[in-house]
Protein backbone atom coordinates (compact mmCIF):
# COMPACT_ATOMS: atom_id res chain seq x y z
CA UNK A 1 0.00 0.00 0.00
CA UNK A 2 1.15 3.31 -1.10
CA UNK A 3 1.01 6.48 0.91
CA UNK A 4 1.57 9.70 -0.16
CA UNK A 5 1.49 13.02 1.34
CA UNK A 6 -0.73 15.83 0.05
CA UNK A 7 1.58 18.48 -1.74
CA UNK A 8 -0.65 21.48 0.41
CA UNK A 9 -0.86 20.36 3.78
CA UNK A 10 1.61 17.48 3.88
CA UNK A 11 -0.98 14.76 5.72
CA UNK A 12 -1.20 11.43 4.65
CA UNK A 13 -3.26 10.35 1.38
CA UNK A 14 -4.21 6.68 1.80
CA UNK A 15 -5.03 4.86 -1.61
CA UNK A 16 -8.62 5.44 -3.31
CA UNK A 17 -8.78 9.13 -1.71
CA UNK A 18 -7.78 12.67 -2.39
CA UNK A 19 -7.20 14.51 -5.79
CA UNK A 20 -4.39 14.49 -8.57
CA UNK A 21 -3.57 17.22 -10.71
CA UNK A 22 -1.33 17.15 -13.54
CA UNK A 23 0.52 19.75 -14.66
CA UNK A 24 1.37 20.68 -18.35
CA UNK A 25 4.74 19.73 -17.69
CA UNK A 26 4.11 16.24 -16.10
CA UNK A 27 4.18 17.54 -12.50
CA UNK A 28 2.10 15.37 -10.46
CA UNK A 29 0.56 17.40 -7.27
CA UNK A 30 -1.51 15.24 -4.71
CA UNK A 31 -4.15 16.66 -2.27
CA UNK A 32 -5.83 14.96 0.46
CA UNK A 33 -8.87 16.63 0.45
CA UNK A 34 -10.98 19.45 -1.71
CA UNK A 35 -10.14 22.40 0.89
CA UNK A 36 -6.22 21.81 -0.36
CA UNK A 37 -6.92 21.58 -3.99
CA UNK A 38 -9.26 25.00 -3.98
CA UNK A 39 -6.06 26.57 -1.78
CA UNK A 40 -3.70 25.35 -4.15
CA UNK A 41 -5.82 26.86 -6.69
CA UNK A 42 -5.90 29.86 -5.54
CA UNK A 43 -2.33 30.36 -5.42
CA UNK A 44 -1.88 30.39 -2.00
CA UNK A 45 1.15 29.83 0.28
CA UNK A 46 1.07 27.00 2.25
CA UNK A 47 3.74 28.65 4.59
CA UNK A 48 1.53 31.12 4.96
CA UNK A 49 -1.79 29.33 5.68
CA UNK A 50 -1.99 28.51 9.96
CA UNK A 51 -3.10 24.95 9.57
CA UNK A 52 -0.77 23.77 7.16
CA UNK A 53 2.31 21.40 8.45
CA UNK A 54 4.96 23.74 6.44
CA UNK A 55 3.67 26.77 8.37
CA UNK A 56 4.16 25.06 11.79
CA UNK A 57 7.98 24.21 10.98
CA UNK A 58 8.21 27.69 9.24
CA UNK A 59 7.64 29.23 12.66
CA UNK A 60 8.86 26.82 14.64
CA UNK A 61 5.71 25.13 16.24
CA UNK A 62 6.39 21.74 15.71
CA UNK A 63 10.10 19.92 15.65
CA UNK A 64 11.60 19.89 12.11
CA UNK A 65 15.19 18.74 13.01
CA UNK A 66 15.36 15.37 14.80
CA UNK A 67 16.80 12.09 14.18
CA UNK A 68 13.57 10.38 15.05
CA UNK A 69 12.74 11.31 11.82
CA UNK A 70 15.01 9.56 9.61
CA UNK A 71 13.34 6.07 10.84
CA UNK A 72 10.17 7.89 8.56
CA UNK A 73 12.03 8.01 5.42
CA UNK A 74 11.01 5.97 2.44
CA UNK A 75 13.25 3.13 0.68
CA UNK A 76 12.50 2.09 -2.52
CA UNK A 77 15.30 -0.98 -1.97
CA UNK A 78 13.32 -4.28 -1.64
CA UNK A 79 14.04 -6.58 1.03
CA UNK A 80 13.81 -10.32 1.27
CA UNK A 81 11.33 -11.36 4.11
CA UNK A 82 12.58 -12.44 7.43
CA UNK A 83 10.33 -12.92 10.46
CA UNK A 84 12.76 -11.93 13.02
CA UNK A 85 13.67 -8.84 10.80
CA UNK A 86 10.23 -8.23 10.92
CA UNK A 87 9.63 -8.35 14.27
CA UNK A 88 12.53 -6.66 15.58
CA UNK A 89 11.51 -3.49 13.41
CA UNK A 90 8.24 -3.76 14.47
CA UNK A 91 9.82 -3.83 18.52
CA UNK A 92 11.84 -0.88 17.38
CA UNK A 93 8.88 1.22 15.79
CA UNK A 94 7.48 1.05 18.69
CA UNK A 95 10.67 2.39 20.94
CA UNK A 96 11.13 5.38 18.44
CA UNK A 97 7.39 6.79 18.75
CA UNK A 98 7.85 7.07 22.08
CA UNK A 99 10.98 8.71 22.41
CA UNK A 100 9.37 11.06 19.25
CA UNK A 101 6.48 11.93 21.51
CA UNK A 102 8.56 12.52 24.57
CA UNK A 103 10.83 14.76 22.95
CA UNK A 104 7.66 16.75 21.04
CA UNK A 105 6.15 16.99 24.74
CA UNK A 106 9.55 18.37 25.63
CA UNK A 107 9.91 20.75 22.42
CA UNK A 108 6.79 21.76 23.26
CA UNK A 109 7.60 22.49 27.02
CA UNK A 110 10.31 24.77 25.69
CA UNK A 111 8.30 26.60 23.26
CA UNK A 112 6.07 27.76 26.09
CA UNK A 113 8.45 28.43 28.52
CA UNK A 114 8.83 32.21 27.69
CA UNK A 115 5.23 32.60 27.55
CA UNK A 116 4.75 31.51 30.96
CA UNK A 117 7.40 34.08 32.34
CA UNK A 118 5.70 37.14 30.33
CA UNK A 119 1.91 36.16 31.56
CA UNK A 120 3.43 35.64 35.25
CA UNK A 121 4.75 39.15 35.12
CA UNK A 122 1.68 40.90 33.18
CA UNK A 123 -0.28 39.30 35.75
CA UNK A 124 2.04 40.45 38.93
CA UNK A 125 2.22 44.35 36.80
CA UNK A 126 -2.13 44.08 36.69
CA UNK A 127 -2.52 43.01 39.95
CA UNK A 128 0.10 46.09 41.19
CA UNK A 129 -1.98 48.76 39.18
CA UNK A 130 -5.33 47.17 40.70
CA UNK A 131 -4.62 46.22 44.20
CA UNK A 132 -7.61 48.40 45.53
CA UNK A 133 -9.73 46.35 43.81
CA UNK A 134 -8.42 42.62 45.92
CA UNK A 135 -7.66 44.27 48.86
CA UNK A 136 -10.85 45.31 51.30
CA UNK A 137 -11.20 49.16 52.21
CA UNK A 138 -10.79 48.33 56.23
CA UNK A 139 -7.35 46.50 55.48
CA UNK A 140 -5.74 49.47 54.41
CA UNK A 141 -5.86 51.90 57.06
CA UNK A 142 -6.10 49.69 60.13
CA UNK A 143 -8.10 47.52 62.21
CA UNK A 144 -12.27 48.72 62.86
CA UNK A 145 -13.43 48.13 65.89
CA UNK A 146 -16.87 47.07 66.10
CA UNK A 147 -19.42 47.25 69.24
CA UNK A 148 -22.01 44.12 69.54
CA UNK A 149 -24.88 44.69 71.74
CA UNK A 150 -26.35 42.22 73.22
CA UNK A 151 -30.04 41.98 72.80
CA UNK A 152 -32.18 39.98 74.98
CA UNK A 153 -35.87 38.54 73.80
CA UNK A 154 -38.60 38.46 75.19
CA UNK A 155 -38.88 34.66 75.28
CA UNK A 156 -35.00 34.41 76.92
CA UNK A 157 -36.00 36.62 79.89
CA UNK A 158 -39.48 34.54 80.82
CA UNK A 159 -37.22 31.70 80.73
CA UNK A 160 -34.64 33.02 82.58
CA UNK A 161 -37.10 33.69 85.53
Amino acid sequence: MRLVKCWFCSSTIYPGHGIQFVRNDAKIFRFCRSKCHKNFKMKRNPRKVKWTKAFRAAHGKDMTKDKTFEFEKKRNRPERYDRNVTENTLKAIKKIDKIRSAREAKHIENRLKPNKQKKFLDDKKEHEQHIHLVQAPGSVTGKIKVDVSEKKSVQNEAMEE
